[in-house]
């Protein structure tokens, strides 16, 4: 059974790179990833890994049913989705594109509510290791996400937690990382209205970061956005405390009723007028409040 708390690891190239993924495939993807790790094996191009609907709805807190309808739908599309990675070329001495798969097998047990799958040769290496050029957060995170921009976006931010602010993002590049394609909400302001204060709110909603950001311009025309980005502040514990109760200057329990059923010494450490009965009761009382210790007197 995945959980919340599932550790989530992704290269920062991969990160940044562009492409065009559903909500749910977001969302398969990120399991993926985790149960990759979970293996504690590490995995390989040959490794397959298993997804169940069951684990998406609790996840994700949608019912079964439609954990189940997400799984079968996904199995259509996602086999076919790539990115688009900036790596270094070292005949070249330079950076180039490369296109790359993110699986190369999948397969969807309807009656199980499962889909196995194996991530692509080029992508093995960009989610299974964790070192300084790689971003990790926790699963939770972006489970109250409904939108699969909000998710892009936050993987984005991420990066730049330690940080508190973003360098410049050119507006066509962000873009292309947010996995929108040319066509989709070509004007700025349809843009910001329709997808970018929007997943900020998402983000400020439900993940552990607060966002703000900033236009920035040549002339009229607006180039790119910085973001800010600061850590919640964590909720105090409200859990009411109970002082314990002191503890006796005696050793054990055992101890303690041995010497209260002891009615010679229970009668040394009676009060005048006292009776047995009601000298032991006080004495338990003052040794459970430390008030008393029953430690035997010579």
């Amino acid at each position: 059974m995945l959980k919340k708390s599932e550790l989530v690891v992704k290269s920062n190239d991969l990160i940044r790179a562009s492409y065009t993924l559903g909500l749910v495939e977001q969302r398969l993807i990120l399991m993926a990833i985790v149960t990759a790790r979970e293996t504690g094996l590490g995995i390989t191009a040959d490794t397959l890994l298993e997804i169940r609907a069951m684990d998406y709805a609790q996840l994700f807190s949608v019912t079964k049913q439609a954990a189940y309808m997400a799984l079968s739908n996904a199995i259509e599309t996602l086999f076919n989705r790539r990115a688009t990675v900036q790596v270094y070329d070292e005949r070249r001495k330079g950076l180039r594109s490369l296109t790359v798969r993110w699986v190369t097998a999948m397969d969807y047990e309807e009656s199980m509510g499962l889909i196995t799958l194996r991530f692509g040769h080029e992508v093995v290496p960009e989610i299974t290791r964790l070192e300084a050029n790689f971003t990790s957060y926790e699963l939770e995170q972006v489970t109250g996400l409904k939108s699969a921009y909000a998710i892009r976006l936050y993987e984005l931010l991420i990066q730049w937690r330690a940080a508190g602010k973003t360098p410049f993002f050119k507006i066509d590049v962000f873009r292309s990382q947010l996995g929108l394609t040319d066509g989709e909400y070509p004007r700025v302001e349809a843009f910001k209205r329709c997808i970018l204060d929007l997943t900020v709110s998402q983000i400020n909603e439900h993940t552990d970061i607060t966002v703000a950001y900033e236009q920035h311009k040549a002339g009229r025309v607006i180039t790119g956005f910085t973001f800010s980005l600061k850590p919640k502040k964590q909720p105090k514990d409200v859990t009411p405390k109970t002082k314990p109760k002191p503890k006796s200057k005696n050793t054990g329990d055992g101890e303690i009723e041995a010497l209260l059923k002891n009615k010679e010494w229970v009668s040394r450490h009676a009060q005048t007028g006292e009776s047995w009965e009601d000298a032991r009761a006080r004495l338990r009382r003052e040794a459970e409040t430390g008030k008393f210790s029953l430690a035997p007197t010579n």
